[in-house]
C-alpha cells in the first residue's frame, strides 16, 4: 500500500468520525449540521483543520460563577419582581414599561434581568465623544475602574487609555482590565506591565495556551463594558482602537452605537463583568464587597434590562427578545447591524411584520470587513426587500451599530449582531430599554444616517452579477458557521 493511499485512507477515516461527532454527538442544529458535513464531504483535508478552528462545542457546565452573589439580594429580588408582576402589582413608572411588561417578563424569568427603573442614558454615536466621556469619568474614579472589551489594541487610543488606567492605579484607584484573546490578538503581557507595576490587574479571556495561535476562534467575548466606581456603566459597539475613531483608510468614518448609563442598571453591569473576570482569573478572583454596589445611585427616570446571551446559556436570550419586540410591533422596526444573517425564526418574524404592513427598515455597511459575512448579509437582504421591507446602504464609512428601535417606544443597544455567531456562539450583552425618550433619540440617529446612506431597491437588487449571486449563495450556505 502506497503512502498516499495512506494517507487519503486517514483522511477518509477522520471525515466519517468528525461526521459522527457533528450528526451524533454535537447535536448542533440542523443548518449547521449540514454545513459541517459540506464542508467535510467537499474539502475532506482542509475541512478538518476548519472544524478544529470552528466546530467544536463549549464544555460550560459552571462556566461562570460569583458565590458571593447572594450577598447583592439579586435572587430575592427577582423573586421579588416575578411575584409583582405575575400578580399584577408592578409599580410601573411609565406606560411603555407596563405596555411591554411580556418582555419583561421574559428576561427576567430566563435571563435573572432585573428592571432597573432609575437610570439616566447618554447616547453616543461617535467614537471621540464616547471615549472624552470616558476619559473623564476615569480620570473623576475615586474608587475602582472596571474594563472589558473585545478589541483592545496597542495603538493610539489603547496606549492614551493605559495612561489614564496607569495615572489612577498609582492613585491608588483599583483598576480592572479584561480583554478576550482572540478579538485582542496582537496583545501583549509587557503592554501591561507598568500598569500591573502599578496594582492594577489584567486578564485574558480563554488565552491560547500555544502563544502563538488560538485554536478557540468561536466562543469568544464579545462584551464592551466600563464600570467606574460601580454608579457609571457603558455598554454598547465600541472597542478600543484607532479604527473606532475614524483613522482607519479601509473603513473611513465608524459609526457605532454606545451608552453610558448612571442608576441601578450599573449594578447589571457590574455583575457580568465580575462573573466573566472570575472565569478569566484564576489568581485574583473578586469577592463582595459594598463599594462594587453603593447605595443611591438613583439618576433618572429611564427603564433598562442587562441581557445576557452566550453559548453557556439555555436559551438565545437576546435572539428572544429581538422576535418578541418584532412580533409587537404595530408601526415601525428599524434595525442597524453589521451582519445581517438571520436565523430561519428572527427571518420569519420580519418577514411577516413587513407583509403585515409594518414599517421595516434595516440599515448595512456598504463595505465588508469580513467577506463571506457580508456575502451572506446581502442574500438575506434580497428576501427581506421581496418582502416589502426597506434596506438602507451605509454610505459614510463603516456602521457598526447594533440597534433595533419598535414603534419608537422601545429600543435594545449592545453587543450582538444579527446572525448566529452573536446569538449562539460568542458572549454578548444587551441593554434593553423601556423608554420613548431614548426610542426617539436613537430614531433620529437612525434618520440622519439616511441622509447618509443609498436604499437598495428590487430593481437594483436584481441587477447584481452572476459571480456576486454565486458568491452570495456560497456563503449563505455557510451562514450557519459563520
Amino acid at each position: 500500500m502506497s503512502f498516499t493511499s495512506i494517507i487519503i485512507g486517514v483522511i477518509f477515516i477522520l471525515n466519517m468520525f468528525l461526521a459522527m461527532i457533528v450528526v451524533f454527538l454535537e447535536r448542533k442544529d440542523a443548518g449547521a449540521t449540514w454545513a459541517w458535513i459540506l464542508v467535510l464531504f467537499f474539502i475532506p483535508g482542509f475541512g478538518f483543520f476548519m472544524y478544529l478552528f470552528f466546530g467544536r462545542s463549549l464544555t460550560h457546565s459552571k462556566m461562570f460563577q460569583w458565590e458571593d452573589q447572594k450577598k447583592v439580594g439579586i435572587a430575592q429580588f427577582i423573586s421579588n419582581q416575578l411575584m409583582e408582576i405575575c400578580t399584577g402589582n408592578f409599580p410601573y413608572r411609565n406606560s411603555i414599561e407596563k405596555k411591554y411588561h411580556d418582555l419583561i417578563f421574559l428576561h427576567l424569568s430566563n435571563n435573572d434581568a432585573v428592571l432597573t427603573q432609575d437610570n439616566q442614558v447618554d447616547l453616543f454615536t461617535d467614537g471621540k465623544e464616547k471615549f472624552q466621556s470616558l476619559f473623564r469619568d476615569i480620570e473623576k474614579a475615586k474608587d475602582h475602574i472596571h474594563l472589558q472589551y473585545y478589541i483592545l489594541k496597542k495603538d493610539d487610543i489603547g496606549k492614551k487609555l493605559l495612561a489614564a488606567l496607569i495615572k489612577k492605579a498609582k492613585e491608588g484607584v483599583k483598576v480592572r482590565v479584561l480583554y478576550d484573546d482572540l478579538g485582542s490578538r496582537g496583545m501583549t503581557r509587557s503592554f501591561f506591565k507598568e500598569l500591573r507595576h502599578a496594582g492594577g490587574e489584567v486578564e485574558a479571556f480563554f488565552p491560547s495556551k500555544l502563544h502563538i495561535i488560538n485554536f478557540r476562534i468561536n466562543y469568544r467575548n464579545h462584551r464592551k463594558l466600563a464600570i467606574i466606581d460601580g454608579k457609571i456603566g457603558y455598554v454598547g459597539g465600541f472597542n478600543v482602537g484607532d479604527e473606532y475613531l475614524g483613522k482607519n483608510p479601509k473603513f473611513g468614518y465608524w459609526r457605532d452605537t454606545h451608552l453610558r448609563i448612571k442608576g441601578s442598571a450599573v449594578y447589571a453591569i457590574q455583575t457580568r463583568f465580575i462573573l466573566d473576570w472570575n472565569q478569566a482569573s484564576h489568581r485574583h478572583d473578586i469577592h463582595y464587597a459594598q463599594n462594587f454596589f453603593p447605595k443611591d445611585v438613583s439618576a433618572g427616570q429611564v427603564g433598562i434590562q442587562i441581557v445576557n446571551s452566550g453559548p453557556d446559556s439555555e436559551w438565545e436570550q437576546i435572539k428572544y427578545g429581538y422576535i418578541k419586540m418584532i412580533t409587537s410591533a404595530k408601526k415601525s422596526i428599524w434595525i442597524q447591524t453589521p451582519y445581517f444573517i438571520p436565523d430561519a425564526s428572527l427571518l420569519d418574524a420580519l418577514r411577516i411584520a413587513s407583509l403585515s404592513g409594518v414599517d421595516v427598515r434595516i440599515m448595512i455597511p456598504n463595505k465588508p470587513d469580513h467577506m463571506f459575512v457580508y456575502w451572506a448579509t446581502m442574500s438575506y437582504v434580497g428576501e427581506m426587500i421581496k418582502a416589502g421591507a426597506k434596506i438602507f446602504i451605509y454610505d459614510n464609512g463603516f456602521i457598526h451599530a447594533k440597534t433595533i428601535i419598535v414603534d419608537k417606544e422601545v429600543s435594545s443597544v449592545g453587543t450582538a449582531n444579527i446572525d448566529v455567531r452573536s446569538f449562539r456562539l460568542n458572549f454578548e450583552v444587551n441593554a434593553f430599554i423601556y423608554h420613548e425618550e431614548i426610542a426617539h433619540e436613537l430614531s433620529e440617529s437612525f434618520m440622519k444616517d439616511m441622509e447618509l446612506s443609498w436604499e437598495m431597491t428590487s430593481e437594483k437588487y436584481h441587477h447584481r452579477s452572476l459571480y456576486i449571486r454565486f458568491k452570495e449563495s456560497i456563503s449563505r450556505l455557510l451562514s450557519p458557521l459563520l
